[in-house]
């Protein structure tokens, strides 16, 4: 048998991380090809049992027949493969022994299943149509096997189609559990050797594969496997379309998610409340406030209601932009539709108001979530927080913090450097730092905003062994500093007469390959550090 490459779709599976898909470096694929004749399936005739290997599989058979399992206890330990094989196929009309004795022989005697046993209750499981149990079943043989073996289980099951009489869903299944479990080659692999074979997966399957995609950010291979769909003549449902809108808007292709968005009425599709948050969250997302508007104007005019999602996003979106007041305009009238705000809605206004330095607005949205029983949650204290360090209310702040504990509540990342741009806007360095030493004790690791802030502070403060000291930080856990704020620290360093120790950091920065672009030779000598260069 063998594969045409299909190189587009191929090249954009070899970016994807190996820890989520299969270790097979080849991708032959054959799904560019419109028109193919099937590969007939493959016939692989059994054995059949003689003598006592016939005996054992009629008296177990027997027995399981009258759900005798006293009797069977005793002649576990001589099963073999090959007597389970035939003992499966024997029972595989009854689905519900099947599954009794494959879980009963993996407990009494697991080295008697083999691959083709396992393929064996995957068939009568997918016939049966007990995709949970299946499933189940091949998610722990995928996840505890080697790299080849995906390309072996296509095959076992393959080859043992015929003897159980199965059906398409086992290849099916085969697919959507790859994409469940994110190994995107090996499900493109199985969606390649179905079709050979005359095999299409369900279109729920594939909405499985590509909503797996996008939670993994991966909206190119999405498209691509989408045009694929379209060309094996795998009917989308509107579930697809919204992914495909959704994978777009991701993209930043505007352009094609509106196009997706108007063709879905051609198609046989109404769009749906998620079709349009999805593409008022793409406008809101690029900042064209007023498409997204636009849009949400349309939903009404075609019989679909905003709900919380749309005004959350729209909501968002002019906060984003600043623009507080467009968005307590969407609050009020959200309040007036009898859509009750979330979390969500409440955090992203009072962060809005936070950012502004308004911390009384956010603290009066704090009071009416409190009201009217929506619970806070630790992006709407680190809100609160940030507000009050922006405008230098660092006791407040730290008084939220401890309230965080009488309300179960962890602090973040966000919460200390909050604390950190609040020390930082006093000018208070050495509590900055502090702070930040807590952070780290906790588990978390500053963004780079926080470290070049601290830096910053250090550097107006004068206080350039305390800048020295968090530079020997950011080296142990290879942050580099910016250009700017280094040579600021380097000059000071001269200044106090601290040469020395200015040349060991820029030494150490570039050991590590830390040091910032730009930062020279002629930053590395005397002349940086505030003394003549010595020629």
């Amino acid at each position: 048998m063998r594969f045409v490459p299909f190189r587009r779709f191929s090249t954009l599976l070899g970016s994807v991380p190996r820890n989520s898909a299969s270790a097979n470096p080849k991708m032959d694929v054959n799904l560019g090809k419109k028109n193919w004749n099937p590969t007939p399936i493959p016939h692989r005739s059994i054995p059949e049992p003689r003598g006592q290997d016939l005996d054992v599989v009629n008296v177990v058979h027997s027995h399981l027949i009258h759900s005798d399992w006293t009797k069977l206890d005793c002649l576990s330990l001589g099963l073999t493969a090959f007597r389970v094989k035939h003992i499966l196929l024997k029972i595989q009309k009854d689905y519900v022994i099947s599954l009794e004795f494959f879980n009963w022989v993996a407990t009494q005697n697991p080295s008697s299943h083999t691959l083709e046993t396992h393929c064996i209750i995957l068939h009568i499981l997918a016939k049966h149509r007990k995709f949970k149990s299946a499933e189940s079943i091949l998610r722990s043989m995928i996840e505890s096997c080697s790299i080849e073996f995906p390309s072996k289980l296509f095959e076992s099951l393959l080859y043992s189609y015929r003897v159980c009489d199965s059906s398409p869903h086992v290849f099916d299944l085969l697919f959507k559990t790859f994409a469940h479990l994110k190994k995107f080659r090996n499900a493109s692999d199985t969606f390649c050797k179905m079709k050979d074979y005359g095999f299409l997966p369900t279109v729920e399957s594939c909405n499985a594969f590509l909503s797996s995609l996008l939670n993994f950010n991966r909206g190119d291979i999405a498209l691509a496997f989408y045009r694929e769909m379209r060309r094996s003549r795998i009917s989308p449902n509107s579930y697809t379309l919204n992914l495909v809108i959704c994978a777009s808007c991701k993209l930043g292709r505007l352009d094609k998610a509106t196009k997706v968005f108007e063709e879905m009425r051609i198609m046989g599709f109404s769009p749906n409340v998620a079709s349009y948050n999805t593409l008022v969250a793409g406008y809101c997302n690029k900042g064209l406030l007023s498409s997204a508007m636009k849009l949400r104007t349309a939903m009404e005019k075609n019989g679909v209601p905003p709900d919380v999602v749309t005004f959350n996003t729209l909501i968002n979106g002019f906060c984003k932009d600043g623009k507080l007041q467009e968005a307590s305009k969407l609050f009020g009238e959200m309040k007036v539709m009898s859509l009750s705000p979330t979390t969500v809605t409440y955090n992203t206004l009072i962060n809005g108001y936070s950012k502004v330095g308004n911390s009384d607005m956010g603290n009066q949205l704090f009071e009416e979530m409190l009201r009217f029983k929506v619970k806070p949650d630790i992006l709407t204290y680190n809100a609160l927080i940030l507000g009050l360090c922006k405008e230098g209310k660092t006791k407040k702040a730290a008084f939220l913090v401890r309230e965080l504990d009488k309300m179960n509540l962890v602090p973040n990342a966000s919460t200390f450097s909050a604390l950190i741009y609040g020390q930082c806007a006093r000018k208070n360095s050495e509590r900055a730092f502090q702070i930040y030493k807590s952070m780290i004790k906790s588990g978390f690791s500053p963004c780079d905003q926080t470290y070049g802030m601290l830096l910053s502070t250090f550097c107006e403060n004068e206080d350039y062994d305390g800048a020295v000291q968090l530079l020997k930080e950011m080296l142990k856990r290879h942050k580099a500093p910016d250009l700017d704020i280094l040579s600021v620290v380097c000059t000071g360093l001269g200044r106090c007469g601290k040469l020395q120790t200015g040349i060991m950091l820029c030494s150490e920065l570039e050991a590590q390959h830390l040091l910032p672009e730009g930062f020279d030779d002629k930053f590395k000598t005397s002349e940086a550090f505030g003394e003549p260069t010595v020629l």
